[in-house]
């Protein structure tokens, strides 16, 4: 079951590009790839860069919150080297583990450094969501008359949650579980001092991303009003979330479909998605020099002395 559930994924990402091209042919993908210029190129490295370090800086802030310490120069750069490869990579989310196992190897507790990953990017989709919801609330789009509905179903999971997490289960494992889960929430992002940043950030970050598709869109020739895409690209980016193959699949024919339903062309709709694709990965290109420089060899007396985890009890922090 669990060998299903790995290429489950891969094997739906890969009936999707093979539906796109059997429908639409390879025009779509070389014109996203043709229009990519080097004006194109510098916005999105950019554009890349403020919402890395916005992610980065929420990242900081929800490992803080569970006790164990990252600089934000330290986050940035494995922030690059994660994105970098989960473009390369398979299922997308190899570069989110790398980055949690090496944080926690460095503070000797690699549970806990994925936790804060795992909360850090939870955090931002459920962000994601909520705006893409109230976007598509407003704005005109192929999915305007649902919205409500997926509204209204979005509240009835945020209830179930809270009310599956006051739920005192009688196993002492699920107890276990129930209790790291309310307290990693409650400590990494929902404390006073953190929320707001961690929303702002995720805000900022889904803005960065939102843009970028919006210059894909230009440089796959979409000249339609941006009230027009700003809907079109809420949709397409949460397709990105979905399981795929290096962010390819489910991303390319969600943005064919949309663009579709709104008379802009199922063809633009492709071409937008591979150009942003392409844009991401050339912006996400300093993550490879952060992952060879990972592996050169380092003269040990020169290695820093690793953040330790930081302990909350009664009487303050204290070093473990």
């Amino acid at each position: 079951m669990r060998s299903v559930r790995r290429w489950a994924g891969p094997a739906l990402s890969v009936a999707i590009l093979a539906v796109v091209i059997w429908r639409l042919g390879t025009g779509p993908f070389l014109a996203g790839l043709e229009g990519v210029d080097g004006r194109a190129l510098l916005a999105a490295a950019g554009i890349f860069f403020v919402t890395t370090l916005c992610a980065a800086w929420r990242w900081t802030i929800v490992s803080r919150g569970l006790g164990i310490r990252l600089s934000l120069r330290a986050a940035v750069a494995a922030y690059y080297r994660a994105v970098f490869l989960n473009l390369l990579l398979p299922a997308g989310v190899a570069g989110d583990i790398h980055r949690g196992v090496s944080h926690g190897r460095e503070v000797d507790d690699v549970g806990l450094a994925l936790r804060a990953v795992w909360w850090e990017r939870a955090a931002g989709q459920v962000v994601q969501v909520v705006l893409a919801i109230a976007l598509l609330l407003v704005l005109p789009s192929p999915v305007r008359s649902s919205m409500p509905f997926v509204a209204v179903g979005a509240v009835a999971v945020l209830v179930a949650a809270v009310i599956v997490g006051r739920v005192r289960g009688r196993g002492s494992r699920w107890t276990r579980v129930r209790n790291t889960v309310v307290s990693d929430v409650r400590n990494g992002v929902l404390r006073r001092n953190a929320l707001p940043a961690v929303v702002l950030a995720s805000v900022l970050v889904f803005v960065g991303h939102a843009a970028t598709f919006l210059v894909a869109a230009r440089t796959a020739g979409v000249d339609a009003p941006l009230s027009r895409l700003v809907p079109l690209a809420m949709l397409a980016l949460l397709a990105v979330v979905l399981p795929s193959i290096a962010g390819w699949g489910p991303r390319e024919g969600a943005t064919a479909w949309v663009f579709a339903a709104a008379g802009l062309g199922a063809d633009r709709g492709a071409a937008t998605a591979v150009a942003y694709g392409v844009l991401v990965l050339a912006a996400s290109l300093p993550g490879a020099i952060v992952l060879v420089v990972g592996w050169l060899p380092r003269n040990r007396g020169s290695h820093a002395r690793p953040q330790r985890r930081v302990v909350f009890g009664p009487e303050g922090a204290a070093d473990a």
